[in-house]
């Protein structure tokens, strides 16, 4: 397994620009995590939507169902990939990801249904191309920290308000926000797979965190405050490491605008952490330099982001539907951050002839912060990483998606030549 695919870089979700663009959600849409949630989703149906739906032809005078206290949901991904270009090994790779949703309503254990208790186990098998041309992983599914194993879990407890804020302690898979984005939504299943737009690192924010959650809406802007351990608790209860890296914390602020009728949204988010050291939890030991280099000795890290997604076209005809352009731009203090800025810019959405589908194509750069490419100097060149990611997905059936993805990267590896990676994504959901 190269070194590079495991470049816990998810360990910098800049509060992964999933996460602060999640925060990108409108003062009704109240989204979990960096991203936009659920209720973003339906307000950007709400807004796209120039007629409320068409009421039911008949109405039958019946007692409703009573709802089941507990909501299920399972996606699986398979994949097939190679680099068809490049001096990688052009070796066909196949693995997958399974991801289970279980949330259970307080009513079913005593407690009021304001509470939910949410349980997320997530497996993967096989094998894939990550870290085989670039730096930053091309699929975001696949990704598990080095010798993290296959398998993971993440319980929390979310108390919701009357006033729509919400409050979620536990541990918590900020993937599963990314993909409630507008525009961008991609979640590793869905959407992009590079790391750099489906989840965006910071070298701050983990991809699985513990700690508490909260998002308060107003009328006109939505906040969020996370206060959790920087280490990222892949594999682990949350217990283990019990902040002994320090506390970190994300403080963000989305505002929904409209542009020519169209739906955007706009965040601004700032995060950081008291640790002192490099994450070295969140990279591979070849890219941790020794205990004399002169980088990872500063105390405190801080990093701001400012993010934005834009519908440009919206389908009445199909609420939810649309396509626009998302971009993102990220800065940190450097040391002992391993990123000190990035950058993206994209489109994506659904063909108005076919809504079932989706397209997308993004720019990605992304910088190690110049110390410590100093400090590795003698091991090896590196460089600032750039590349392009282009997919479409077909939709097959209602719970049945294919997808075809390509990226060409430039790679932090000064050595290495520019890559192409090509690959399939068939996706089922129940």
């Amino acid at each position: 397994m190269p070194f590079w695919r495991s470049i816990a870089l998810h360990t910098g979700l800049l509060g992964g620009a999933a996460v602060a663009f999640g925060l990108a959600a409108g003062p009704v849409a109240a989204k979990d995590l960096a991203g936009v949630e659920a209720e973003l989703v339906d307000e950007t149906a709400a807004a796209q939507a120039d007629i409320p739906p068409a009421a039911p032809v008949a109405a039958v005078a019946a007692a409703p169902a009573a709802a089941s206290p507990l909501k299920t949901r399972v996606v699986i991904s398979q994949f097939v990939d190679s680099p068809i270009s490049g001096d990688a090994d052009k070796t066909l790779r196949y693995g997958g990801r399974i991801d289970g949703y279980f949330d259970l309503k307080g009513s079913a254990f005593g407690a009021g249904d304001s509470i939910t208790l949410n349980v997320r186990p997530e497996y993967t098998w096989g094998k894939d191309s990550n870290g085989v041309v670039g730096l930053i992983p091309s699929n975001t599914a696949m990704f598990r920290g080095e010798n993290r194993g296959d398998f993971d879990l993440s319980v929390s407890v979310t108390k919701q308000w009357k006033s729509g804020a919400s409050l979620i302690v536990g541990k918590i898979n900020v993937l599963d926000q990314a993909g409630k984005l507008p525009v961008v939504g991609s979640d590793g299943h869905h959407g992009f797979e590079n790391l750099s737009m489906a989840l965006p690192p910071s070298a701050i924010i983990a991809n699985t965190l513990t700690g508490a959650f909260l998002q308060v809406p107003t009328k006109k802007v939505l906040y969020r405050l996370w206060v959790f351990d920087p280490d990222s608790q892949y594999g682990r209860t949350g217990f283990e490491t019990a902040f002994r890296s320090g506390i970190g914390f994300l403080a963000s602020a989305t505002v929904p605008v409209k542009i020519g009728g169209k739906p955007g949204y706009y965040a601004l988010k700032l995060s950081g952490s008291s640790r002192n050291d490099i994450n070295a939890d969140s990279l591979p030991a070849a890219l941790i330099p020794s205990p004399t280099s002169p980088f990872g000795h500063k105390r405190g890290e801080f990093a701001a982001v400012l993010a934005g997604y834009q519908y440009l076209g919206v389908y009445p005809e199909s609420p939810g539907k649309g396509w626009g352009i998302f971009g993102q731009v990220y800065v940190s203090n450097g040391d002992p951050t391993f990123l000190d800025r990035s950058g993206f810019v994209g489109i994506s959405g659904n063909p108005r002839g076919r809504p079932q589908d989706r397209f997308g194509v993004a720019w990605f750069r992304y910088s190690l912060t110049n110390t410590l490419v100093d400090a590795l100097s003698t091991r090896f060149a590196l460089q600032d990483e750039e590349g392009v990611e282009a997919f479409y997905t077909l939709g097959l059936h209602e719970n049945f998606e294919l997808t075809a993805d390509v990226q060409v990267v430039d790679s932090a590896v000064t050595a290495r030549d520019t890559g192409v990676v090509a690959g399939l994504r068939l996706t089922a959901s129940f």
